[in-house]
């Protein structure tokens, strides 16, 4: 089993910065690939990026990118999703994800473990 929990949501005016951490207990984040996701209210959850398992490369949502960074910080066993250039549209719940099978996954069902998530709330 593995447990995930965000932190660093909050409330932050347009063109601020925030970031989220995701942090696992039960397994360390080597060898897996991280998603981040967010879902907004009366939205689906949609993708927002993801840091492979090999190689660590990073892809993102067109809607985010260029404004967002992934990484991983493998002693402490924490993935940070930089947020930079916030817009209103980026408010939502945000939730990191971990897919044991997968090299690349932007699908939430590619994913096998969740977290609660972090509010985030940008205000114009």
């Amino acid at each position: 089993q593995m447990q995930l929990v965000e932190s660093g949501g909050g409330l932050v005016q347009a063109g601020g910065s925030l970031r989220l951490s995701c942090a696992a207990s039960g397994r360390t984040f080597s060898g897996y690939t991280i998603g981040w996701f967010r879902q907004a209210p009366g939205k689906e959850r949609e993708f927002v990026g993801t840091i492979s398992r090999i190689g660590g490369n990073t892809y993102y949502a067109d809607s985010v990118k260029g404004r967002f960074t992934i990484s991983k910080d493998n002693t402490k066993n924490i993935v940070y999703l930089q947020m930079n250039s916030l817009k209103p549209e980026d408010t939502a719940v945000y939730y990191c994800a971990v897919s044991v099978r997968l090299n690349y996954a932007r699908r939430s069902t590619d994913y096998d473990y969740w977290g609660q998530g972090t509010q985030v709330t940008v205000s114009s």
